[in-house]
Parts: structure tokens; C-alpha cells; sequence
């Protein structure tokens, strides 16, 4: 197959673990082809079909020079097998463009996982209110008088910005609600912007896990993201502790009750985060993990996400 991955530029990528890289490293092991762009490289032109200005890359196997590029050329979106979307968070409003971008190229005939209009139709943050027996208590709001009534009600809360990554902007007010008004005023910035509130869930010290489903069905390994010192926050980029474990029931339980309903709609890989038995996040954009867990406990994760590229692509 011919892959086309959009995602970050290539030379930023660390690939010691990077899930994007440990996606072309097995595609290429099976002699799939690879070429890559960004989003900014993809454009539409009445009358024709949606391209990119693409490079076309080989692997070296050196991790310092990882790649080389073949040849650099305009393509149709719809001339590869398969087009990644891959480009990292935040969903902001180019990447919401890129998704329309993407659903034109389908119609020409391209194949994009995940799908364009779920990605679109799955925020990371939000996409957890159509599942509410499988949250904790959750708030939603611009209003600091809701945010308030909810801290009364719950005492210990977070408060995060609904298109934040890698836990920028996540705050926590315990029950003497020191800072509320403030931390509520800089994310809701006086109510211009909605901002999501959940009860703390004392859990986190045994990690934030993050839970792939692949194809419609839960990698047995997750890796639990363990805050460090003082910090609340379990995200890796907040410097959180990644440790691989095996899947819990209760797990495997909200795989099992979200994998058919995502596989459906087009969401091949999802990275579902879960705090002792609640789903906070539905990750869809460019979930990660895949090399952390790999390292620790042998499962190949890569290897399980390509088995499922080329099975879609084989009903298509």
C-alpha cells in the first residue's frame, strides 16, 4: 500500500516515542510505501481533486537521521491507499478546516483514517457527554456561577480548557476554594469560552490510563500516566510517570461498551483516558502510547494497528 501520513514536520519528531513514527517503521517493515505532509500542504481547487504537496521517505534505522526523502512532488489525496491524519492537538480552527479538506478528498475517492467528519464530531474533551453512565460527575459551562454551585456541591474539582493537550491549563480547587474565582476568570475569560469541570477523582495516584482501541477492540496493555511530587497532573508532558499494565475489567468494560460505537464511525484508533473506573477524555485526534507500552511489555502495538489499516482497507 501507498501511505500518505499528515501529521507534524518530520524533523521534529522524537522517535524514540513517537506513535506516528512507530506506525511508518511497521508499515515500511511490511513493505507499504510512505510519504508524508502537513496540513498546511493540502489544498483544494475547483474542478480538481484535493492534493498535497507530499515527501515521499524512506527509513534509514538511524534514530538520529531517521529518514530520507526520495522525491518531493504534488499528489492527489486520492491516489494513496490509505491517508493518516496524524497532526497532533490542539483542534483548533485549522484543524477543523483540515477535516472539511479531508472529507473532499474522500469524495474524490481517498480513504482517511480516522475519518475526517468523526474526528470532527468527536472533540476530545466533549465527546465523553453522550456516555454519561461511564463518567464521573462532569460540568460543562462559560458561566462562573455554575462553576461555583458545582464546587459547592463536589468540593474538589478540575478545571481544564476545552482544547488544551498534555494537561495545559488543568487546575485543581480543593474544598477551601482558594483561587476558584481566579482560575475561573483566566479559562472562562469572563465568559467568553467554555471550560469543562469534573469532581476530582482521588484515583489519579494510581495513574491516568490511557486505553487504545484499535480497530473496535481494546489493546490488552494500557499505560497509566502516574502524577510525580506535587503534581496533579499524570500527562506525560507535564512530566508524568508512564507505567504499562495490563488492562483492569473494568477497562476492558469501557473498551468493550465504546469500541463497536467508535469502529462504526469511522474512528479506527482511539485513545480513551480512564481514572480509577471513569472515562475522562475520548482521544481520537493522534493518540499516543503506542512505543511506551511496546518497551515494557513486549505488546506491538504498532504491529496491531497496521493488521487493522490493512483489514479496513480489504472490506473498502
Amino acid at each position: 500500500m501507498q501511505l500518505l501520513f499528515i501529521a507534524d514536520p518530520l524533523e521534529v519528531f522524537q522517535t524514540y516515542k513517537d506513535t506516528t513514527f512507530a506506525m511508518m517503521r511497521e508499515a515500511a517493515r511490511r513493505g507499504h510505501t510512505l510519504a508524508a505532509c502537513q496540513p498546511q500542504d493540502v489544498m483544494w481547487e475547483r474542478g480538481r481533486p484535493v492534493t498535497a504537496q507530499v515527501r515521499d521517505i524512506v527509513l534509514t534505522g538511524n534514530p538520529e537521521d531517521w529518514f530520507n526523502v526520495r522525491t518531493e512532488r504534488k499528489a492527489a489525496l486520492a491516489d494513496f491507499d490509505a491517508v493518516l491524519m496524524r497532526k497532533d492537538p490542539p483542534f483548533d480552527s485549522e484543524y477543523f478546516y483540515a477535516t472539511h479538506l479531508l472529507e473532499q478528498a474522500e469524495r474524490d475517492g481517498a480513504r482517511v483514517f480516522n475519518k475526517p467528519r468523526a474526528l470532527r464530531d468527536h472533540p476530545e474533551k466533549l465527546a465523553i457527554m453522550e456516555f454519561p453512565q461511564l463518567i464521573g460527575p462532569t460540568l460543562v459551562t462559560r458561566d462562573a456561577r455554575d462553576i461555583q454551585r458545582f464546587h459547592a456541591e463536589h468540593q474538589d474539582i478540575i478545571l481544564k480548557p476545552l482544547d488544551g493537550m498534555g494537561g495545559m491549563g488543568i487546575f485543581r480547587v480543593g474544598p477551601d476554594g482558594l483561587n476558584l474565582g481566579s482560575i475561573t476568570e483566566t479559562l472562562n475569560r469572563g465568559g467568553a469560552q467554555s471550560v469543562m469541570v469534573q469532581k476530582f477523582l482521588p484515583e489519579i495516584v494510581e495513574g491516568d490510563k490511557r486505553v487504545l482501541i484499535i480497530g473496535g477492540q481494546p489493546v490488552p496493555f494500557c499505560l497509566a500516566r502516574i502524577p510525580q511530587g506535587s503534581e496533579v497532573r499524570g500527562n506525560l508532558a507535564a512530566g508524568g510517570k508512564g507505567v504499562a499494565r495490563p488492562l483492569s475489567e473494568r477497562d476492558v468494560e469501557i473498551a468493550r461498551a465504546l469500541g463497536p460505537i467508535l469502529q462504526e464511525r469511522g474512528l479506527l484508533l482511539a485513545g480513551v483516558d480512564v481514572i480509577g473506573d471513569y472515562v475522562t477524555e475520548i482521544n481520537v485526534t493522534s493518540p499516543t502510547c503506542f512505543q511506551e507500552i511496546q518497551q515494557q511489555t513486549g505488546c506491538d502495538v504498532a504491529s496491531l494497528f497496521i493488521d487493522a489499516l490493512e483489514t479496513a482497507m480489504s472490506n473498502e
